[in-house]
């Protein structure tokens, strides 16, 4: 069949004076950047537009959740980890701004590794073909060694190697994320699957000490979770599975236990948004009187800027 060019004559205008628009001068310009300007003036000179409105109303919420006594909860996986941030994290921790750290199996190898040598991140690639990836015998061995003994104490997987860390007195312990945690007496969950971590191919493996240790730490992470209601915050960074997960779970549960947990804030950092942070942090628990927001870039950008301003307006 044959068309025929469609006549447009008949078409139908309106004045742009009565149309609705989502940018104007007035409101969401961008302002002039210039030499020495302080973190507040930098955030206030962006335009207030998508992904910076998102990170101002993310540190809005940071910021009153602090001054409402209400939990600030940051659940990252491995990369923000090594890519070095802990000292970033820490100057919120020592501030009284994150109030729970959670973390995948990898965030705590990381970790772990940084505060015992100073260093961490194999190079997979070139390894494993040798069957030597994450066979590294001080990792596997003194992260289950001191699993179990925290086991045996009741403690979860996050406390435990924190404890183990100071305890030890690891030559870059300052450095350690967990240990920080534990000595500013704050959560330190560490949430773990059979089989995605190096520590778990060792001959010290044990897989009941592995859940054991994960379980209770769920539990501390549930309890955490079921504080978030009217002001709390929690962000997701960089974990694209297991933590956005484990939140939905834990929040689950919270709320059949009794806590109405409304009226929080959510966000997801990442360096590309994937399918269960925007469903399971950023959209489905802030249903209700909520508000979920994404940020995208990458960490040892986003983080520092996050921390900066957080830290400004407090």
């Amino acid at each position: 069949m044959k068309y025929r060019p469609l006549d447009f004559s008949g078409v139908s205008t309106y004045p742009i004076a009565s149309r609705k628009n989502k940018m104007n001068v007035q409101e969401h310009f961008a302002k002039p950047v210039r030499s020495g300007m302080t973190v507040a003036e930098l955030l206030a000179a962006m335009p207030d537009q998508l992904g910076s409105q998102a990170l101002n109303g993310v540190i809005d919420a940071v910021v009153a959740a602090r001054a409402k006594g209400k939990p600030v909860v940051m659940a990252m996986g491995g990369h923000v980890i090594k890519c070095g941030l802990q000292p970033v994290l820490k100057s919120l921790i020592d501030a009284d701004v994150i109030t729970a750290v959670a973390l995948n199996g990898s965030g705590s190898i990381h970790d772990f590794e940084i505060a015992l040598i100073g260093a961490t991140s194999e190079d997979v690639g070139a390894v494993l073909h040798a069957g030597s990836f994450g066979m590294a015998e001080e990792t596997g061995a003194q992260i289950n060694e001191a699993l179990k003994q925290g086991v045996a104490q009741g403690l979860g997987h996050g406390e435990s190697l924190g404890r183990m860390i100071l305890e030890r007195e690891l030559p870059y312990r300052e450095q350690s994320l967990m240990a920080a945690c534990v000595q500013k007496g704050i959560p330190v969950t560490v949430h773990v699957a059979i089989g995605t971590d190096i520590t778990h191919q060792h001959p010290s493996a044990d897989g009941a000490v592995f859940g054991a240790a994960s379980f209770t730490d769920f539990q501390i992470f549930t309890s955490v979770v079921s504080e978030l209601g009217d002001g709390g915050v929690y962000l997701n960074i960089g974990s694209a599975v297991l933590l956005p997960e484990v939140f939905l779970k834990a929040l689950s549960i919270a709320q059949n236990l009794g806590h109405h947990v409304d009226r929080f804030t959510t966000a997801n950092f990442d360096m590309q948004q994937h399918y269960r942070p925007l469903v399971n942090v950023v959209k489905r628990p802030t249903s209700g009187a909520s508000r979920g927001y994404t940020v995208t870039g990458h960490h040892e950008i986003m983080l520092p800027l996050l921390a900066a301003g957080i830290l400004d307006r407090i």
